[in-house]
């Protein structure tokens, strides 16, 4: 609670000094995640993954369930000899350890995504702000969610995203000239499962 409050006055006192020594700027950092070509780019990256790793955890539990239903049936039991019970006992314990080692990596890899995707977003909206910032005159570009309140005339995230693309713009082209090897992995790894 403490920490919160000094960072309240932190606010409040760059605010009046900032105010009374130039302009400032806010940035809606979701609204640059879900309109910019970066966060566009990250997104994508992110679903992938997703989509990966939610493609193995259903195979593996398709075919756990089905495991349980046979040992549901007491006629398939009975019909089994005392060996292939045991490995059908033993399929069943590898096939959850198997499942719950992807949901750890599933969860695992959310995180790190997460993080990835507020780390180059921040990076990206940082330098934008910083151009947009000395092109309007503006002395300090806060985070739209470090503000109870702001005038929408202090809303510079529509110009921070339109610099944003255009870095984007050219980041592409310098990876359009690179060799197709250069290319490889930019949209993050694949995910195999093991065999």
């Amino acid at each position: 609670m403490k920490n919160l409050f000094a960072i309240a006055l932190l606010v409040a006192g760059s605010l009046m000094a900032s105010e009374s020594s130039g302009k400032i700027g806010i940035v809606n950092f979701g609204t640059c995640v879900t309109d910019s070509k970066y966060g566009k780019q990250e997104q994508t990256s992110f679903e992938s993954m997703k989509k990966q790793m939610t493609s193995l955890i259903e195979d593996s539990e398709k075919q756990l369930r089905g495991i349980s239903e046979k040992f549901q049936d007491k006629d398939y039991l009975d019909g089994l000899s005392p060996e292939a019970e045991e490995e059908f006992k033993v399929k069943f314990r590898n096939l959850s350890e198997e499942l719950n080692r992807y949901q750890q990596q599933y969860y695992q890899g959310l995180n790190q995504a997460n993080y990835k995707l507020i780390q180059v977003m921040g990076k990206n909206i940082n330098v934008a702000a910083e151009k947009v910032a000395t092109q309007k005159g503006i002395n300090m570009v806060l985070n739209q969610e470090v503000c109870f309140y702001c005038l929408p005339t202090l809303d510079v995230t529509s110009d921070v995203i339109k610099e944003m693309d255009k870095n984007f713009d050219v980041e592409a082209k310098k990876t359009n000239t690179t060799s197709p090897t250069d290319k490889a992995g930019i949209n993050g790894e694949k995910i195999e499962a093991k065999q």
